[in-house]
């Protein structure tokens, strides 16, 4: 298979390049890369982490504990955005609301790894209080302690951006003239701020909210590398380090079909929020 200089002998080099059109331009290779993923399944062939082992078969064991950390991460940073930014929007301008703005933009402008490493020094290393790495071989409670500190990691950004987004949203909602005329016929503050202010607000909220999924996934290519996560970022990063281009591509891929389907998802939950919005309604 290698020579005696280490590199791929020529009959192999033949072999691929009759396989995977490696001698054709980088356009075309992808053309026949995307043909094979869709029409056969084929996603190709790992050459350096695994050789002759399927990506796809690389891949489907790291999935699920990228999905997991991501998924864990962002439906309990949800609740805690929305919480934060309800607060902020009904205490407008009092120190409550500066607290809440001071925390966003702490949280915003700090990247996750660097909370990454501050999270893995201080409460993993100095406190003791959670593992500095994640385990593999854990499982159950002592899974989701081992991961609790990455997923608080990927956390951070998430609850700002929903605080943010939901208090603006709602702040100007609550000036609305409808707002006035639900507290005039009879509702209170919290019921006109629940059944009429949130509703209005979420509609825009929708657009940020399930699109986080994939920044989230992003983020995580570096925070799970930090606590040694066996996850598809680690494995991307290991693979463009070792020029595993198959698999590379593969990985690229996936998180392209990812984004793709959280904006197909956007456009649907707006009719669901909100039926004034759905496209192609009876007039």
């Amino acid at each position: 298979m290698y020579d005696q200089d280490g590199d791929l002998s020529q009959t192999v080099i033949d072999t691929l390049n009759e396989k995977y059109h490696f001698d054709e331009p980088i356009i075309k290779q992808y053309g026949y890369f995307l043909k094979n993923v869709f029409l056969h399944g084929d996603w190709g062939t790992s050459m350096k982490m695994r050789p002759n082992v399927p990506v796809f078969e690389v891949m489907k064991d790291r999935i699920p504990v990228t999905l997991q950390i991501n998924l864990i991460s962002l439906f309990a940073a949800i609740p805690i955005g929305l919480a934060a930014g309800i607060v902020a929007a009904i205490k407008k301008n009092t120190i409550i609301d500066h607290f809440v703005s001071f925390m966003v933009v702490i949280f915003i402008s700090v990247p996750s790894f660097v909370f990454a490493t501050c999270l893995q020094y201080f409460v993993g290393y100095k406190a003791g209080a959670f593992p500095i790495i994640y385990d593999a071989s854990a499982t159950g409670m002592a899974a989701l302690h081992s991961m609790f500190l990455p997923i608080l990691a990927l956390m951070f950004s998430p609850i700002a951006r929903v605080a943010r987004y939901l208090r603006a949203e709602l702040a100007e909602t609550m000036n609305s003239e409808f707002m006035l005329l639900a507290k005039t016929k009879g509702l209170t503050y919290a019921q006109s701020t629940i059944r009429h202010g949130l509703r209005n607000s979420m509609v825009p909220l929708a657009n940020i909210i399930i699109p986080m999924f994939a920044n989230v996934l992003g983020g995580s290519l570096v925070v799970e590398n930090i606590f040694s996560v066996p996850g598809m970022g680690g494995m991307m990063v290991d693979s463009i380090n070792a020029s595993d281009h198959m698999l590379t591509v593969a990985i690229l891929v996936f998180y392209s079909m990812i984004s793709l389907i959280t904006v197909l998802i956007v456009d649907i939950s707006y009719g669901i929020i909100d039926p004034r919005v759905r496209m192609g309604g009876k007039k």
